[in-house]
């Protein structure tokens, strides 16, 4: 292991939660936070579940997932993350939220404590600066789900240290992760050329290019690619796209980087992909189908 002990992670929805699995599955004592009980109990059950069904796939023992459990430490005490050597943020998309977290955070943790943020788009830069460590301070960007994506991106600013960059980079190395190093440029490596291709996509919908279903079945049959344009779109959630557009445009103004009307209008409406049941696709039935909103 890394000079990293013991890991905080504040949030536990799908990212937090999956963050939080894979660091106590690598043998660190991990405490995670939720503002509300209800919060908190979904993510440890959805921890649970997904131990459980390791074990059922057979990749893990019983008692490995025993084990992780058994280092994982719920909390709505945010005073609870004082002895981590690191602490990861995954929670909402928001830099004035995550500027108030950090200003706590501060005042609570230890000085030598390495806070990261599992942030996908807003500046490093900007977040360190607010903090009373930012030679301590990192981008951490895990990819969904996390316990099954093996991508991390290890995001340094001007301010960070090379002591600390190394200790975050070896942490996520430790967790069994394929660790990148980055700059930080708005969407780092991955999202600044992945979400050219999506809005690409939308446009070539729009255009009359192909259908949906054609397109996304070739790329993925054309490119190797693990699932098209726009069911990749829906598992992301179109309203984090929507959102990442909005802050990658902005930095760039670039026309690539603006979010099709297409995007917009579904966004608007609600069609936000799997998490509201209807996207690109229509997911109520076993067997995805077409939209409604874009037949």
């Amino acid at each position: 292991m890394s000079e990293i002990q013991r890991v905080g992670v504040v949030g536990c929805g799908l990212m937090g939660g999956g963050i939080a699995q894979v660091s106590a599955q690598a043998g660190y004592p991990t405490i995670v936070r939720e503002v509300d009980q209800s919060a908190l109990d979904r993510g440890i059950q959805g921890i649970q579940k997904n131990l459980d069904r390791a074990v059922a796939k057979e990749k893990i023992s019983e008692e490995d997932r025993d084990a992780a459990m058994g280092r994982l430490t719920p909390t709505l005490d945010l005073g609870d993350l004082e002895e981590c050597d690191i602490v990861i943020e995954a929670i909402i998309e928001n830099l004035d939220a995550k500027h108030e977290l950090f200003d706590s955070l501060g005042e609570i943790c230890k000085a030598p404590a390495i806070f990261a943020s599992n942030t996908s788009s807003l500046s490093i830069t900007e977040m360190a600066a607010r903090t009373d460590r930012p030679d301590r301070f990192v981008g951490l960007h895990f990819f969904s789900p996390v316990p099954v994506m093996k991508l991390l991106e290890v995001v340094r600013c001007g301010q960070t240290s090379e002591e600390t960059f190394k200790a975050a980079f070896a942490f996520g190395e430790s967790l069994g992760k394929s660790a990148i190093a980055c700059r930080d440029n708005t969407g780092f490596v991955v999202n600044r050329l992945l979400v050219p291709y999506m809005l690409d996509a939308i446009r070539a919908y729009e255009q009359g290019v192909g259908s949906i279903p054609d397109i996304d079945t070739g790329m993925r049959f054309g490119c190797g690619h693990p699932m098209g344009p726009f069911t990749l779109g829906d598992f992301v959630g179109l309203d984090t796209l929507y959102h990442i557009t909005g802050i990658m445009y902005d930095e760039y103004k670039e026309a690539r980087y603006a979010a099709p009307s297409l995007l917009k209008r579904m966004f608007l409406a609600g069609y936000h992909g799997r998490k509201t049941g209807k996207g690109f696709y229509d997911y109520s039935d076993d067997e995805p189908v077409v939209s409604d909103f874009v037949k």
